[in-house]
């Protein structure tokens, strides 16, 4: 019988993953490759501040997983995991409803030999309260698109109306890389709306206020990033407060736990992450209090050899250090690469190489207005960037992730697809 690889979770690592394999071990026949996802279709996640602004269309940039199983030699199955049978080696699957909210799948096994769970994380709320009723999350292309639409109806209700001019009110809370990335995107798109004619609301007139609970923006990155990431921001007119946790969140303010109150119309929570709910003691697998599944540094889970996970949802050992390795793309992207390695050895008997996270180096982008990071490597040492270079190298990240899932030659053609749209369609996308 075929071995069976079921790969859980299609963000980029899963997806990068199942296509590697594909092309290696399922064009051969050596395993049955499958891909299990709750979407059709695939965006790249540190896109979605992108999409919430506006500033990307997501049905431009979005993969289909059907379409890319058949080209690459895998299977594509639509269902969402709820639930694990160790024993038997079955992962269940959730019934799938349609918009109405009729059966479109029924529930649902799916056996394996080999299980890999890469399902991601969500933000974290902390259970602050009102957070979870009154905040947006950018965790999904559909939360992205959520924002967007009310930003973009505040501005078509200020347009119809018969006030002069208006203002809207942005709250962010959490200065990470999602917080400080949609604030400077928002800025980007104040200035586009209002020259596309919807100018009762002044870029001036967009209050956009970033609250952070620890003492800097980019709390994870060097303060040599930070500093010149804060100054960009209050140069662009964005408040930031640091030192501000965020106690309560209401209709239309958030409180701190310090006294303050932020009023706002819309209000983002970008602070945090944690696994989903799932996984927490998954038929009896060890997880940690944000219900990452706790791994060895083959990726194995602790308890179970047959069972792998990477990503933001595996809590996987830094070797030498008491932390794991970082929630971040390029950890999700080299574990990819080790494990499309490691499941061909493991299927020929080999023992499996370990994980030892390498950090490249981090880079911010500040929508138009600038780009800020390092570079890190054994011949260069730690490289600071800034400005226009530090955007190039910041589009690079996700045209290396098309590499990774097109080769070489539909990633250049999506490049010029994508250079000739340009001129064709509106910088901002106006439904």
């Amino acid at each position: 019988m075929t071995h069976r690889i079921v790969i859980v979770g299609g963000g980029a690592g899963g997806l990068e993953l199942a296509t590697r394999l594909g092309k290696t071990l399922g064009r051969k026949g050596s395993a049955e490759i499958t891909l299990v996802d709750a979407n059709l279709t695939h965006i790249w996640k540190p896109l979605l501040h992108e999409v919430a602004a506006g500033s990307l269309n997501s049905s431009e940039d979005e993969l289909n997983y059907v379409a890319q199983a058949k080209w690459n030699h895998f299977q594509f199955q639509l269902g969402r995991m709820s639930g694990l049978d160790r024993a038997g080696k079955q992962i269940q699957l959730a019934a799938t409803l349609d918009e109405e909210g009729r059966e479109l799948l029924p529930a649902r096994t799916l056996g394996y030999d080999t299980l890999v769970i890469a399902v991601g994380s969500n933000t974290n709320d902390f259970g602050t309260l009102g957070a979870a009723q009154h905040c947006l999350f950018l965790d999904t292309r559909k939360q992205a698109e959520r924002f967007h639409q009310q930003l973009l109806n505040h501005y078509l209700r200020a347009h119809a109306g018969d006030q002069a001019r208006e203002k809207i009110s942005v709250a962010i809370v959490g200065a990470g890389a999602t917080g400080v990335e949609l604030a400077a995107e928002l800025h980007h798109a104040a200035h586009e709306l209002a020259a596309y004619g919807l100018d009762r609301i002044k870029p001036e007139d967009m209050h956009i206020t970033i609250i952070e609970a620890g003492p800097r923006v980019l709390p994870a990155l060097p303060e040599r990033i930070s500093v010149p990431v804060h100054q960009t921001l209050e140069k662009l007119g964005v408040k930031v407060m640091t030192n501000a946790a965020v106690s309560e969140v209401t209709a239309d303010s958030l409180k701190t736990a310090n006294g303050d109150v932020i009023e706002a119309g819309l209000k983002v929570w970008a602070a945090g992450i944690r696994a989903p709910a799932f996984l927490k003691d998954i038929d009896g697998l060890e997880t940690n209090r944000i219900n990452q599944l706790v791994v060895r540094p083959t990726l194995q889970t602790t308890l179970d050899d047959n069972i792998f996970a990477f990503g933001d949802c595996a809590a996987c050992p830094q070797p030498g250090s008491d932390r794991n390795v970082p929630p971040r793309a390029q950890a999700a992207h080299q574990q990819a690469s080790l494990l499309a390695k490691s499941l061909k050895a493991r299927l020929e008997g080999k023992p499996l190489a370990t994980y030892a996270y390498r950090d490249y180096g981090s880079l911010v982008s500040l929508s138009r207005f600038s780009a800020v990071g390092n570079l890190m490597g054994n011949l260069t040492g730690s490289v600071m960037l800034e400005g226009w270079l530090a955007r190039m190298f910041y589009v690079s990240l996700y045209r290396m992730h098309q590499m990774a899932l097109y080769g070489t030659f539909r990633t250049l053609m999506l490049m010029l697809g994508s250079r000739i749209g340009r001129g064709t369609e509106p910088r901002l996308k106006l439904h």
